[in-house]
């Protein structure tokens, strides 16, 4: 029983001791931190009237950087938590090309190959921020995927959620609030 328990512990301080060169190296992956912008408006502050249904309801300009190597296109939801009648989808925009990295003030027509889906207002374009009554916070979530959606011009919300399932590499989000006046 001594020989085995001698041999055992020569067998551990042999692993424990072994020379950094023999070790199994940790591979550093490279972090980056993906990050959603607005040179019009700063996260958790109010999004400027000419962005919403008491100015022009154009869309607000976004940027973002930081998006993993991988990323092979991106979605853009924008909706309202806040509605009365439940999520309030202003914008949805999907496969928006990897080599993007900005959306202009007042996006309409899209000639890159994105395509809107469906807002609660049943068009295929944004509608900004136009709340009833009170504060309402607006958050606009963009994902990087894996994949190009195959979907249709037009797909709801619930159709394209559904098929970013999977293929999500990172998301951030950037979040504005309005008060209708």
């Amino acid at each position: 029983m001594s020989k085995c328990l001698g041999l055992l512990g020569l067998v551990f301080l042999l692993v424990a001791c072994r020379s950094p060169e023999t070790a199994t190296p940790i591979v550093e992956q490279e972090v980056t931190m993906f990050k959603l912008t607005s040179a019009a408006f700063v996260h958790g502050e109010a999004i400027p009237s000419l962005y919403t249904c008491d100015g022009e309801d154009l869309s607000p300009p976004l940027s973002w950087s930081g998006a993993p190597a991988a990323t092979q296109s991106y979605v853009l939801i924008c909706d309202d938590p806040d509605a009365p009648v439940g999520v309030w989808d202003h914008l949805i925009l999907f496969n928006i090309p990897a080599s993007t990295n900005e959306l202009p003030q007042g996006i309409a027509e899209r000639t890159d190959g994105s395509l809107y889906g469906k807002n609660s207002w049943r068009r295929l374009n944004y509608g900004g921020p136009c709340p009833p009554r009170g504060v309402h916070r607006y958050f606009f979530k963009l994902y990087a995927l894996d994949s190009v959606l195959s979907l249709e011009e037009g797909a709801s919300k619930r159709e394209v959620e559904r098929a970013m399932e999977g293929h999500v590499l990172a998301q951030t989000e950037l979040m504005g609030t309005y008060t209708h006046r």
